[in-house]
């Protein structure tokens, strides 16, 4: 492996903070991209877009991969919601399958029932901790909505992991 790809893959691999990992990446793909253009030609321009191409890459691939995870965590939450009746409160808990993230963990409420003919839905108050969080950390509170979609339910909300907006999210 060569020796660029060191500092991608610590980002890539460290849980923590967004920026940090947005920062990172972009920083390991330019060093990466500045070598492989640099072997590959003398030609300034081509070497260029070679590192511009590198770099925007990376950026795609993480950027993917943390809709993924915001998606994990919705999934788990809409899950342990759709069990549960209006006024009950239940757990729920992701563990990421990409470190990106610190592992969540809150509360799920339901507070009312929204729907029709064909339609079924529920608007959720939840509540989000980091796992490792200790137990004095606040928890950040929302609001949202989950349909069910032929016995899966699913997160209802335009943001951030509704794959219907794509590049709009």
């Amino acid at each position: 492996m060569y020796p660029y790809f060191v500092p991608l893959l610590t980002a890539l691999l460290l849980s923590g903070c967004s920026s940090f990992l947005m920062e990172g990446t972009s920083a390991g793909a330019g060093i990466a991209g500045a070598a492989i253009a640099d072997s590959m030609t003398d030609n300034a321009a081509l070497a260029t877009g070679i590192g511009l191409g590198v770099q925007a890459a990376a950026k795609a691939g993480l950027q993917y991969a943390q809709r993924r995870t915001r998606a994990e965590e919705q999934d788990a939450i809409a899950q342990a919601a759709a069990r549960l009746q209006v006024g009950e409160v239940g757990d729920w808990a992701v563990i990421h399958g990409l470190p990106i993230e610190s592992d969540a963990q809150g509360k799920v409420a339901v507070s009312r029932l929204i729907g029709g003919i064909g339609l079924s839905c529920k608007e959720i108050v939840f509540s989000v901790v980091a796992m490792n969080a200790p137990p004095e950390t606040p928890h950040a509170y929302y609001v949202t909505t989950i349909c069910d979609d032929r016995g899966q339910w699913r997160w209802a909300s335009a943001e951030p992991a509704t794959a219907r907006w794509g590049s709009l999210q």
